[in-house]
């Protein structure tokens, strides 16, 4: 299976790291385009990928083939793409954020097979979600392939499109938001006498645990918290501190805000 990438940007680079890396591609099997020739060139030098002339080309040469363009052209992608697309039976996964799967029909010129994956940054760790929704094109083979490849990233749900934007934030966004968490800790760690490369590590890896434990427990997270929580002690004390503080609020109102971004764009 040959599978193409137009646009060579942080994503696009992160889930050929994840194909590689969890050896269901190899660089031979990958082909590349971007407008960009430096970010092209870049993944060649890296992971021996095929470098494309243009669009239409990487769409001829591709089984698979990933938009990992910006939400803004990626109208203009479709219709370069789509003749040779449907003469190559391809199928088309698009990650632009915020265009559905209707618009991406509505500017293509030829019946094609599409799907819309939301991944995150984490696929370049092979701990991405991914969340996918498909066209009346795609068959339940090509639902087979769209899963094998997002679980060699990471973890993904099918979900009604309806869902995507918020999908987008608590799935998308989310990673900058654990990731300012996790430096947060290390920094109040700092002011409290530890070093940097110390407290970035413990902090990291108790986030990624916590994680772990919710994903494998049956306990709901206020459970997992109450545990943790011993009477007159150290964490109910943070705790309340962080609920007096508005914690929850500030993540409610990040999500909204990047929701509501979502369908504006």
């Amino acid at each position: 299976m040959k599978i193409g990438f137009i646009g060579c940007g942080n994503m696009a680079g992160a889930i050929i790291n994840g194909l590689i890396s969890s050896a269901t591609a190899e660089g031979k099997d990958i082909n590349v385009f971007d407008i960009n020739e430096n970010a092209m060139y870049a993944l060649k030098e890296q992971h021996g990928c095929n470098i494309c002339k243009d669009e239409e080309d990487t769409a001829e040469r591709s089984n698979v083939l990933f938009l990992a363009v910006k939400p803004n052209v990626i109208g203009s992608v479709i219709g370069k793409i789509s003749k040779a697309a449907s003469r190559n039976d391809c199928l088309i996964i698009s990650i632009a954020a915020g265009k559905d799967i209707e618009f991406l029909k509505s500017n293509a010129s030829n019946p094609l097979k599409i799907v819309r994956v939301m991944p995150n940054i984490n696929a370049k760790a092979g701990e991405a979600i991914s969340a996918y929704c498909a066209n009346e094109n795609v068959t339940e083979e090509d639902k087979k392939t769209v899963e094998a490849l997002l679980q060699s990233f990471g973890k993904y749900i099918a979900l009604d499109e309806k869902f995507f934007p918020v999908f987008g934030v608590i799935g998308g966004c989310s990673p900058a938001f654990a990731y300012m968490f996790i430096d947060a800790l290390a920094r109040a760690a700092v002011k409290n006498g530890m070093n940097k490369k110390d407290a970035l590590m413990i902090s990291a890896q108790a986030v990624y645990g916590s994680a772990k434990m919710i994903l494998e427990s049956d306990k709901h997270p206020f459970e997992l918290i109450d545990n943790v929580c011993s009477p007159g002690g150290t964490t109910i004390e943070g705790v309340l501190s962080l609920q007096e503080d508005g914690f929850e609020a500030a993540v409610h109102n990040a999500v909204n805000k990047a929701v509501e971004k979502d369908k504006r764009l």
